[in-house]
């Protein structure tokens, strides 16, 4: 399933890039074994990697930000698949350090990039602008109004007007500057 996914990411490489954001790839294997496994990445994925790979191998990255438990005993050594089955996460940091989205998978589920994307184009524009986006939210469709926001200063961002569906879900065109 991972060889897979770091093929996809290197294909979609440049969508992370015009959002401004890094990829790396966490792996408790040794970096040896990354060698030959890239080639795996690049020939499956019809891809070249041009992000880095980390060798996670006395697995400090993957307790620091618990995908194993901090009393986990061991080192990447001797693991199997199903041992290592919580090391399906993705983190989305942001510029400030701090975790702003983690997801985890189960192993036999590949890891859903697109969305991925879509959650990185939702956090840049909510940051920029006061509006939460709505459930299945595309770029380009309508936002909401945060609640902080009152209709006096809605007012002045939103001259158009918006669609009051409740007191306090407003719907907006989605801003675009």
């Amino acid at each position: 399933v991972c060889t897979t996914e770091l093929g996809y990411m290197a294909r979609i490489q440049p969508e992370f890039e015009k959002r401004n954001t890094k990829i790396i790839g966490l792996s408790i294997d040794p970096l040896d074994d990354h060698h030959v496994w890239i080639k795996d990445v690049e020939e499956v994925g019809s891809t070249t990697v041009n992000y880095p790979v980390i060798a996670d191998t006395d697995l400090s990255i993957a307790k620091l930000y618990n995908m194993f438990a901090a009393d986990e005993e061991g080192s990447a050594e001797g693991r199997t698949a199903m041992t290592n089955a919580t090391v399906r996460s993705v983190f989305v940091v942001g510029p400030d350090k701090n975790i702003k989205l983690m997801l985890t998978y189960p192993m036999t589920t590949g890891r859903n990039f697109d969305e991925i994307l879509r959650v990185l184009d939702s956090m840049q524009l909510t940051a920029k602008h006061k509006v939460a986006t709505p459930v299945n939210w595309k770029d380009g469709e309508d936002v909401i109004i945060v609640p902080a926001v009152s209709n006096d200063e809605a007012e002045k961002k939103y001259p158009d007007g918006w669609e009051t569906v409740k007191p306090y879900l407003r719907k907006v065109k989605q801003p675009t500057d």
